[in-house]
This record gives C-alpha cells, sequence and structure tokens, in this order.
C-alpha cells in the first residue's frame, strides 16, 4: 500500500510540475496566437560563405528576431523541400510558424505577414538579390522590388512593393 501512495504523490508532483512551468512560461497557450511583442523564432538555411545573408541575419536579429542559422552546402536540396519554385529562389531559404521567407524580405513585412497569416499561403519571397534590399545594401544605391506572397499552388502575387530604402512608408500594397 506504501507503494501505491509513493506513486500517486510522485505522479501528482510531475502534474503539478507542469502547470506550474506552463503558468510560469511566456509562451502564449494557444498556437496560433502572437502578440507584437513575442519573439519570433526564424531557423535560416543559408551558405556559410555568403556575406549578404549573415547581413540579412543581422537585419532580423535587429529587428527582435531570434534566428538560427544553419549553413549548408546544398541549397537546393532546401528549396525544393519547402516548394519553393526557381522563379522565387534567391540565396538562402527561412522558415517561421510553418511559413517559408526566401531571399531579402524586410523584416517589418515578414512580421506583417505573419500577423496577418493569409489564407493559402506558402510564405514571402524576393526573388534574385536587389541591390538596397536587406543585406544587399551597397551604398545609395537602390533598385526598387517586389515582395512576393507565395501560395500554396505555386502561384504568386506582388505582396508589397519597395521603392525606398528601409522606409517602410514607401511600401506600397
Amino acid at each position: 500500500m506504501k507503494h501505491w501512495i509513493k506513486l500517486i504523490a510522485v505522479r501528482f508532483i510531475l502534474i503539478l510540475t507542469f502547470f506550474l512551468a506552463v503558468a510560469c512560461t511566456d509562451k502564449k497557450a494557444v498556437i496560433g496566437e502572437q502578440s507584437s511583442t513575442d519573439v519570433i523564432y526564424m531557423e535560416v538555411f543559408k551558405q556559410a560563405s555568403c556575406s549578404c545573408c549573415g547581413k540579412w541575419v543581422d537585419h532580423l536579429r535587429g529587428a527582435g528576431f531570434d534566428v538560427k542559422t544553419r549553413n549548408r552546402l546544398n541549397l537546393n536540396a532546401i528549396k525544393n523541400e519547402f516548394s519553393i519554385a526557381r522563379p522565387y529562389q534567391s540565396c538562402h531559404t527561412a522558415v517561421a510558424e510553418d511559413y517559408v521567407f526566401e531571399g531579402h524580405i524586410p523584416a517589418a513585412l515578414i512580421k506583417k505577414f505573419l500577423e496577418e497569416k493569409p489564407i493559402d499561403a506558402l510564405g514571402l519571397a524576393v526573388p534574385g538579390m536587389p541591390i538596397g534590399s536587406p543585406g544587399m545594401e551597397m551604398g545609395a544605391r537602390f533598385d526598387s522590388y517586389d515582395v512576393l506572397l507565395l501560395k500554396i499552388d505555386g502561384s504568386s502575387e506582388v505582396y508589397a512593393h519597395i521603392s525606398a530604402p528601409e522606409r517602410t512608408s514607401q511600401v506600397s500594397e
């Protein structure tokens, strides 16, 4: 009988510990809800030698993202795994909250996207490596570019047009 009481006591302590841990965490209990003060966790797949990818990661961290980088020699396998078609590809692929983010996307637009969670969206992409995009800064040089909304069916549409460096007021939707 004594063994049975100890077993119940141990189970009670484990259950109590679990509930206390959940109650004391900063994370929300409801999946899919995220306030603007929550940290966005992102995994970035890139090549170790790519300095512009490193600058983009710095851009994300500066915007409050918690980024884990994974250096890979073969990024094509990653792009195929996440269904990123060739016309939308760039030098790095990132994943957050089951969405993909391909290329030099401004952090503010990633945050906006994750708040909106558009229906049938795969993620966002900035194909190629536009001069002046985050991580691709080259002094005063800047080329306007589109941030594309990638859809699960393989199609895309313009999510935002960037017409000036780091100016969210210049983002048109």
